[in-house]
């Protein structure tokens, strides 16, 4: 197994992809800003700022923690509730 890479060498490595992705999410949200109407009321937009919050805490489970924050909580029931056949 290779040795891990340091943090500057993650930095290094992965600044520009993250600046690009960062600079995506700002041009969407100003999409969203200057477009007809209002989505304040929108749940989709209050995970969305949950998530972004989530991106500047200090933790090592960042990516889970958003993974969660969009994900639905586990029913018993799925297969039936979208007409799943069991396997």
């Amino acid at each position: 197994m290779p040795p891990l890479l340091s943090a500057p060498e993650v930095l290094n490595r992965e600044f520009l992809e993250i600046r690009s992705k960062i600079l995506e999410l700002a041009a969407a949200f100003d999409r969203l800003e200057r477009a007809d109407g209002s989505v304040e009321d929108d749940p989709r937009m209050a995970r969305l700022r949950e998530a972004l919050n989530a991106l500047l805490e200090q933790s090592s489970d960042r990516a889970e923690q958003v993974q969660m924050i969009f994900s639905r909580e586990y029913d018993d029931e799925w297969q039936k509730k979208f007409k799943v056949a069991p396997r």
